[in-house]
C-alpha cells in the first residue's frame, strides 16, 4: 500500500476557529477516501496563525526562519494539499495569501489542491472562484473541480454539519483522492540550507 502525505493549510486565526474545523473534516474524508482506494495517507497540518510573525518576518529578511521553512516544506512536499481560509473584505485572508507569497512560484506545479473556505454568511461563497482558484491556477497546481465552503448556518447538523455540507465535504474529498490515486509518490525536496553552516560556526571559524 502506497503512502502519500496530505499537508493541510488552515488559515483560521481564533481557537478554535470554523476554518480548521472545515479543514477537520476535509481531512479525514481524503484519509477514508484514499483507503477505500487503496493508498494509506499520512496528514500534515500547517496551522498558519502559529507562523504569523515568521511570514511577516520573511518578506523583511527575504528568507523563511527555520520553522516557517519546515512549514513551506510540509505543503511543497506532499502528495495533496487541502487549503481552507476565512474570508475577509470579500477575499482569502491576509496571513493565507502571505503564507502562499512565501512559497516558490514553482513549487505546487501539478501538485492537487482542494479549495475550502468559511465565512459568517453564504453570500461569501464566490471567494472560492473568483480570488482562490485564479490564485492556485497562476502557481500551475490542479484544483479538484469541488471547492467547499461552509457558512455558520452549516454547521447546524447534529453532528456539527448540515447534510449538503457533508456532501460537498465527501464529493470534494473523492476528488482529490482520484487525482491522487496512480500518480508516483512525492519526494521530499532536498533542503538547499541544509549544508550552511550556523552564524556561531561562522564566528569561531569553524565553517
Amino acid at each position: 500500500m502506497t503512502t502519500r502525505t496530505l499537508a493541510v493549510i488552515s488559515a483560521g486565526l481564533s481557537v478554535p476557529s470554523s476554518t480548521r474545523l472545515l479543514a477537520d473534516r476535509l481531512t479525514t474524508a481524503a484519509v477514508a477516501a484514499l483507503r477505500e482506494r487503496g493508498e494509506d495517507a499520512t496528514v500534515e497540518v500547517v496551522e498558519l496563525r502559529e507562523h504569523a510573525r515568521d511570514v511577516a518576518d520573511a518578506f523583511v529578511t527575504g528568507f523563511p526562519n527555520a520553522a516557517l521553512r519546515a512549514a513551506v516544506e510540509t505543503v511543497t512536499g506532499a502528495d495533496a494539499v487541502i487549503a481552507a481560509t476565512p474570508v475577509f473584505t470579500a477575499s482569502y485572508s491576509g496571513l493565507f495569501k502571505s503564507f502562499v507569497d512565501v512559497l516558490d512560484k514553482d513549487a505546487l506545479t501539478g501538485t492537487p489542491v482542494l479549495l475550502a473556505a468559511t465565512a459568517g454568511t453564504a453570500r461569501h461563497s464566490l471567494v472560492l472562484e473568483h480570488a482562490m482558484r485564479p490564485l492556485f491556477a497562476h502557481l500551475r497546481a490542479v484544483t479538484v473541480p469541488t471547492a467547499v465552503f461552509a457558512a455558520s448556518e452549516d454547521w447546524a447538523g447534529g453532528d456539527g454539519t448540515t447534510a449538503e455540507l457533508g456532501r460537498r465535504i465527501a464529493r470534494a474529498a473523492g476528488e482529490l483522492a482520484d487525482v491522487v490515486t496512480g500518480r508516483p509518490a512525492s519526494a521530499r525536496p532536498a533542503d538547499p540550507f541544509a549544508d550552511v553552516p550556523s552564524f556561531e560556526d561562522l564566528l569561531r571559524g569553524q565553517a
